[in-house]
């Protein structure tokens, strides 16, 4: 019995390790096209994808435009693609392993800042391969747990950058209110100012002229 123990537990220690899914995810800066790759072993395997744009180079500029995405195969074929947009996430299956790019165009002039997360989620069947059928449902089901944990995984990324650019938006938009506040505070000391000079300089000429 003890030994039956061991042994399960190597298994699922073994079994674990075993699926053990390739993950990307980066943080980079965009000037007008920037591409990457990432090797997918499986056909039928389903890719997980997701970009925000965080920030752009300067904090006065603010825009919706958004960036390009076109996701190609390892025949350069196009499988998915997202246009104009500053944040998305999507997956689609995988026709044809190999080698997969992704690369983003960013139409505006200024540098930005995007993140980016790719996540192949791979289920392996173990019916052909375990010899003791009472393993194959355990094996099944801790696959099916991987896979939901990197799930989560994916979708927690997903919201921090998601918070990260709020964030980042937020604080722009308070220092342009905030200089904006200080320009119109000055421009209105300036305008008072002169008001007082003008005023001044009208008294003093009729002072003058009554005098005379």
């Amino acid at each position: 019995m003890e030994e039956l123990s061991w042994r399960t537990v190597c298994i699922l220690v073994l079994c674990t390790m075993a699926f053990l899914h390739r993950a990307v995810a980066i943080r980079f800066v965009i000037d007008r096209e920037e591409c990457f790759s990432h090797n997918v072993d499986y056909e039928g395997d389903t890719v997980h994808v997701s970009f925000v744009v965080i920030k752009a180079e300067t904090p006065w500029h603010y825009s919706e435009d958004g960036v390009d995405l076109v996701v190609k195969d390892p025949n350069g074929a196009q499988v998915r693609d997202s246009r104009d947009k500053t944040s998305d996430k999507f997956e689609f299956i995988v026709q044809k392993r190999g080698v997969h790019r992704f690369c983003f165009t960013n139409k505006s002039p200024y540098h930005e800042t995007i993140d980016f997360d790719v996540h192949v989620g791979h289920f392996s069947y173990f019916d052909q391969h375990a010899k003791d059928e009472h393993f194959t449902p355990l094996f099944e089901q801790i696959a099916k747990l991987d896979e939901a944990l990197y799930n989560i995984q994916f979708e927690q990324h997903w919201l921090e950058a998601q918070t990260d650019r709020q964030a980042i938006l937020n604080e722009n938009m308070s220092r342009r209110a905030v200089h904006k506040a200080l320009l119109e505070s000055a421009a209105l000391i300036a305008a008072s100012v002169i008001q007082v000079y003008l005023l001044r300089r009208l008294f003093e000429r009729k002072l003058g002229t009554s005098r005379v």
